[in-house]
């Protein structure tokens, strides 16, 4: 996935849950571990009032590509997760306030 930050305001990507619900992310940050790249996004809402009862957390989601297409995946394996989470999580606490 190429650079998404821009300066003309979040870059917002929606995404289907298995139920086939669509929700709306924005795109935070990317890096790439031994060979993967990762995407660190947060919950968009329509209703301000659902942004202050969210709890805040990063969803971090793991890219893949299938016949030249890309897509975003969960990280099944704990340990990759919890490695890819805590490197989004260092490069991101001078942004954001991150609480660990």
């Amino acid at each position: 996935m190429a650079d998404q930050n821009t300066e003309f305001g979040p870059n917002l990507i929606s995404l289907m849950d298995e139920e086939g619900n669509e929700h709306e992310f924005e795109f935070v940050d990317s890096l790439e571990l031994e060979g993967s790249e990762y995407v660190a996004l947060i919950p968009v809402y329509d209703n301000p009032a659902d942004s202050l009862e969210d709890d805040g957390e990063l969803v971090v989601l793991k890219v893949m590509e299938e016949n030249g297409e890309e897509y975003l995946e969960a990280i099944e394996d704990e340990d990759e997760f919890n490695n890819v989470s805590e490197l989004f999580m260092d490069r991101l606490s001078d942004l954001y306030d991150i609480q660990q």
